[in-house]
């Protein structure tokens, strides 16, 4: 028994409501179970019940068994005082109030069925990452697309909140929280904090001021990012960049801010995303876009971002994955998939945020559209869900299968997805 069941009992009433009293005995009438609060205080807020003959407008609590109110030392703290009714799986002691009133009692234990509770109990012992895996096939697609709805609702929010938050550490200046947000999607899952520890060190503002002098632009990238401490002269583009910084770093104090060179990883990377290469291309995206956001605020569709998003790196970086090392064949520019890439994680939050900042979904729905119009994501949770029959034909599945198995399936959150609770108890449906 857990209290997240407890929860979804109480919320949906899926108990026996015949002749309802409390565990003293009063008749116990409920005409609002009140709404979920998912943060500190009691489960259920605004809640309205009748006790005896008096009415009560106040919380829920819920527990497993009554005496978790003294475990959580609920009876001394002031904010549980408003509770009106405390639910439980089964009464095994009477609770008060700091002031020493008694609080009414629901005992739900022998009024939930015996299968409602098998069938919750079949979810979580199911040791699939999908809990509910073997059951999909009976659950009516409209209540899968419904979910994936859902999931996918909350991803962006989820996103577009850090947008918000980062927004803010920057004076509300999206230009440079969208530099940062783009600079740590080159890094992608390995080395995405050190792209976004550089962009923090290194203002887009700096940048600005030098876009239209390429190997200043990469001096500064590469200097900053701690690629340029040796003194080595017989590579005649390395040295002029090492030139170059020296001056511009002395210029606006950039020495204390730069980034160590080991924090970048390049073990187990295919040459293709060496960090050292990502840095070249995101220092040609700075040089020859310039703006960031008002460029990709204007974009309407997914080919408008590929085109923006594609530019070739400077000739040094058509022979090279790293200084030094020539190649024999040319190193390509930022791959389809990459670019994609960004697109999920950086311009479609972004759009999410800024839609959700000034109050114009007209945004948000651009970037839903837009999802729409990209190819979907392909690793292990997407073929996973494709083996249990859901289809993902564009990102906009693919984010979304992704929520639904990190943010439900993976912490067991089945009774907070609607596919879940249909399971536990098909007669919602």
């Amino acid at each position: 028994m857990t209290e997240a069941f407890l929860h979804y009992v109480w919320q949906f009433q899926y108990f026996d409501k015949s002749a309802l009293t409390t565990t003293v005995g009063d008749n116990l009438i409920i005409f609002n179970t009140g709404y979920r609060n998912t943060h500190s205080g009691p489960d259920f807020f605004q809640a309205r019940v009748k006790v005896g003959d008096i009415e009560w407008v106040g919380s829920v609590e819920i527990h497993i068994f009554s005496s978790g109110w003294i475990d959580h030392r609920h009876n001394s703290d002031p904010a549980y005082d408003n509770v009106v009714l405390h639910v439980v799986w089964k009464n095994d002691l009477h609770v008060s109030r700091t002031d020493g009133s008694l609080i009414p009692t629901l005992e739900l234990g022998p009024r939930i069925s015996d299968s409602l509770v098998l069938q919750y109990g079949r979810l979580m012992r199911n040791p699939d990452s999908v809990p509910c895996s073997g059951l999909l096939p009976v659950v009516r697609d409209i209540i899968k697309f419904d979910m994936l709805d859902c999931a996918l609702a909350e991803r962006l929010e989820h996103k577009a909140a850090s947008i918000i938050r980062r927004l803010t550490r920057n004076n509300n200046d999206w230009e440079e929280t969208a530099y940062q947000t783009i600079m740590k999607n080159f890094g992608f899952m390995v080395n995405g904090d050190p792209f976004l520890q550089l962009a923090q060190a290194l203002p887009f503002k700096i940048l600005m001021r030098h876009s239209d002098k390429p190997e200043q632009v990469e001096a500064l990238m590469f200097g900053q990012s701690g690629f340029l401490q040796e003194d080595i002269r017989v590579d005649a583009y390395y040295a002029t960049l090492r030139r170059e910084y020296t001056m511009l770093a002395r210029k606006y104090q950039l020495h204390e801010r730069r980034v160590n060179r080991v924090q970048w990883r390049f073990l187990r990377l295919r040459p293709a995303n060496f960090p050292t290469l990502r840095l070249a291309q995101s220092a040609a995206l700075i040089y020859q876009r310039k703006n960031f956001f008002s460029h990709l605020i204007g974009c309407r569709s997914a080919q408008e971002l590929r085109k923006f998003f594609t530019v070739g790196q400077s000739p040094y970086w058509i022979k090279h994955y790293h200084f030094f090392k020539t190649q024999r064949q040319e190193v390509s520019q930022l791959g389809d998939a990459s670019i994609d890439n960004i697109i999920i994680n950086s311009v479609i939050p972004i759009l999410v945020a800024y839609g959700r900042s000034r109050g114009e979904d007209l945004h948000v729905e651009r970037a839903i559209a837009i999802l729409q119009e990209v190819h979907p994501e392909s690793n292990m949770i997407t073929r996973h869900w494709k083996q249990l029959g859901f289809t993902v034909k564009n990102a906009f599945d693919s984010q979304a299968l992704v929520q639904l198995n990190n943010g439900y399936c993976l912490r067991r959150r089945c009774l907070d997805c609607k596919i879940g609770a249909s399971i536990v108890n098909p007669s919602m449906t």
